[in-house]
């Protein structure tokens, strides 16, 4: 059986990936910072993006996501497991996302992916400090997009 610390843990690091989520969506970058620790490392490259350390990966967030006039994260399989002030999990998330083709055109592609990421606690609460994306697939991604990322 949980005990209380343990359910409160394991619901605090469940709201990080709604927030997540919802900050990514509404596209309030400055939101992340009340997931990420200032340090996290972040691995976007199995969907084509890119790695690094939280300060450049939010700048490039809002850069990349600026061409998609829409898209959203739905998150769920929540498997999380704590160590103290460590944490661990692995989720599945479903993302569809719209992109311009020009002539006003748009085409919606689907992508299917995991999010493996490590936590720590800190003085504010659990903060993520790794999140690194596996691939699991994609469908309906123009073909400029595919070629442009070499899948």
């Amino acid at each position: 059986m949980l005990s209380l610390q343990q359910i409160s843990d394991r619901l605090e690091i469940q709201q990080l990936f709604v927030d997540y989520a919802d900050a990514i969506d509404r596209r309030q970058w400055d939101a992340l910072d009340q997931v990420f620790t200032p340090d996290a490392y972040i691995d976007y490259r199995a969907m084509g993006g890119i790695d690094g350390r939280y300060p450049e990966i939010k700048a490039w967030l809002a850069q990349a996501l600026a061409r998609f006039p829409a898209y959203f994260h739905m998150v769920g399989n929540l498997s999380i497991k704590v160590d103290g002030d460590t944490a661990s999990s692995r989720i599945i998330c479903f993302n569809p996302m719209s992109i311009p083709l020009g002539d006003g055109k748009t085409q919606t592609m689907f992508l299917g992916l995991w999010y493996c990421d490590r936590f720590v606690r800190t003085a504010d609460g659990w903060r993520m400090c790794e999140r690194i994306e596996e691939r699991c697939f994609d469908y309906n991604v123009p073909q400029a997009m595919k070629d442009a990322v070499g899948k």
